[in-house]
């Protein structure tokens, strides 16, 4: 057991203990996540880390969220932000782990350890922002992380009920004094409102646009936060807001962004209008989708995928428009974005497109290498983030007294769409507001939305294995290097479908071997996916039944 940290092992063990059967956890890009009844060591184990981070980064503002997003209520989850507002370090995620899963008796030690590896100055000030979603079992986690903080002298700030994007707001506020924006509830609503009201002209001549937008709150805390908005907005859109956790309803449960992308039908709660334009969060308001009926009552979904292509068709509409064309716009998706997308991207909008791994933190990062970087996950996660050289030229073009007015209009939209944009984490409500100014400049109901280009048909599959890690990847996941013979083989099965496109990638938490295809028609799509199962059951050790392929 360490010496100098004797207290922070005693504290843990009479407040929030590790139990003997607590399961093993690893730190993801969701952070910790979990049933709630085994985190509150970890939270409190957390809120030690996130002071020695601040430590390390001489004192900035780390931020600690509770929440399981869009999970089902018995979870929680406990992640850790940086100073910019992004997403923890990769680097630390492993001593992240360690701290997390150590025993009592060792973890003195751990954090001693962690102290003499970074050379850790513990008699600087360290400063942690703490919020929490919705969920019953937040508070009691919240405290175990206070009493983490407080634990080596750290400094804790609670913010209490807050969107998971909020609290990524209000640390980018504090460690770039002010500049981003004032970190408070009422400054992240004040930045959102007033940049949507520079953006809200007029409806466009023979617009279809209508400015009523129905709200699936997931039963979390997005809806009661759109609920405060809304009021400040002067009825520049009007925003009925159901799920909103009364009533019985459960939070995430038949309802919110992942359900309604998952089982590609309406939440419960939210009343059938047929063509009426719907925005469905997640419960900690980090994701978006939308999704209409038709005249026939057929679901069409507008998910992740459709909100990059219409928020970057805007930007590049601008960008020429203010002859900005040195900038470099680009759009990043991962191996899930459907493949229709992509063609849409590169051929039509003529924006370049990357493909990263699966999972947020390699899209931001993507991102971030051009001056206008869109990213989205298909499941609605994601934002815009604009360099630093991107914003002085918007800037400088917007009062450029060399172009015109229309021109310097058109820098003064993008520099409206900054203020507009959360760039630290993708933020459901940010998301929504700008998708409402672009479907409103261009004067676009859901139908016309939804024409600009036609989806392939895609499914999913899992196939169980003995050992996951049998299977390995390279190219954004796109392309399988081990077992020996199973890309080969996917070749082979993918040459034979018109826009045929399939991969595999194992799990990071269970042993299964995930399977995406695609094809032009579902028939084709079915039979892809079967016979790419097939495949891996046969070349990956496959336990249980055997996929079997549609006749």
């Amino acid at each position: 057991m360490g010496g100098r940290f004797r207290p922070v092992y005693a504290f843990a063990r009479e407040m929030h203990p590790r139990a003997s059967n607590a399961p093993t956890l690893p730190y993801g890009t969701a952070g910790f996540r979990t049933k709630a009844l085994h985190l509150e060591h970890v939270a409190y184990r957390m809120g030690l880390l996130a002071v020695l981070r601040s430590r390390v980064k001489n004192g900035a503002t780390i931020g600690l969220m509770i929440t399981a997003s869009h999970n089902l209520e018995p979870d929680n989850g406990v992640k850790l932000i940086d100073p910019h507002g992004e997403m923890f370090d990769m680097s630390w995620e492993p001593l992240a782990t360690k701290l997390a899963n150590v025993s009592d008796t060792d973890l003195s030690s751990v954090v001693e350890e962690i102290v003499d590896m970074h050379n850790i100055d513990m008699r600087l000030k360290a400063s942690v922002f703490i919020g929490m979603d919705t969920r019953y079992t937040s508070p009691v986690l919240c405290t175990a992380a206070t009493n983490g903080v407080l634990a080596i002298q750290g400094t804790p700030t609670e913010y209490g009920i807050v969107t998971t994007p909020m609290l990524h707001f209000f640390v980018r506020c504090r460690n770039t004094s002010n500049e981003y924006g004032i970190p408070s509830e009422e400054g992240y609503y004040l930045k959102l409102v007033n940049a949507f009201k520079k953006l809200r002209g007029p409806n466009p001549t023979n617009s279809s646009y209508k400015p009523l937008l129905y709200l699936d709150g997931a039963n979390g805390v997005g809806g009661k936060k759109m609920n405060v908005l809304k009021k400040k907005l002067d009825g520049l859109l009007d925003v009925s807001i159901f799920n909103m956790g009364g009533n019985g309803g459960k939070l995430n449960l038949n309802c919110g962004a992942d359900f309604v992308k998952v089982q590609q039908k309406p939440p419960v709660g939210v009343p059938v209008e047929l063509n009426q334009r719907v925005a469905s969060l997640d419960g900690d308001a980090d994701r978006i989708v939308y999704y209409y009926l038709d005249n026939s009552e057929t679901f069409h979904l507008l998910d992740g995928d459709r909100i990059a292509t219409l928020l970057a068709g805007y930007l590049m509409s601008l960008i020429k428009k203010c002859q900005l064309t040195d900038l470099k716009l680009g759009l990043v998706q991962t191996a899930y974005a459907n493949g229709a997308s992509t063609e849409y991207i590169s051929d039509k909008l003529c924006v370049p497109v990357a493909c990263v791994k699966t999972g947020v933190k390699y899209l931001h990062h993507e991102a971030l290498k051009f001056d206008i970087g869109v990213y989205f996950e298909a499941n609605g996660h994601g934002t815009i983030i604009y360099s630093d050289k991107a914003k002085a030229s918007i800037k400088a073009a917007s009062t450029d007294d060399g172009l015109n007015n229309d021109q310097r209009d058109a820098a003064s939209k993008m520099l409206a769409m900054i203020d507009l944009t959360n760039e630290t984490v993708g933020d459901a409500l940010s998301d929504m507001f700008l998708v409402e100014t672009v479907l409103q400049h261009n004067g676009w109901d859901v139908h016309q939305w939804m024409q600009a280009y036609e989806d392939l048909p895609c499914r999913q599959l899992k196939v169980s294995v003995e050992d996951r890690n049998v299977i390995t990847t390279k190219d954004a996941e796109r392309k399988c290097v081990k077992p020996d013979g199973l890309q080969e083989k996917i070749d082979s099965l993918v040459s034979k479908y018109p826009k045929g496109r399939a991969f595999v990638r194992p799990s990071g938490t269970e042993d299964i071997v995930r399977v995406y295809a695609e094809s032009t028609t579902k028939e084709d799509t079915d039979r892809l996916a079967a016979e790419v199962a097939c495949a891996v059951y046969e070349l990956a050790n496959g336990v249980g039944d055997a996929p079997t392929v549609p006749q």
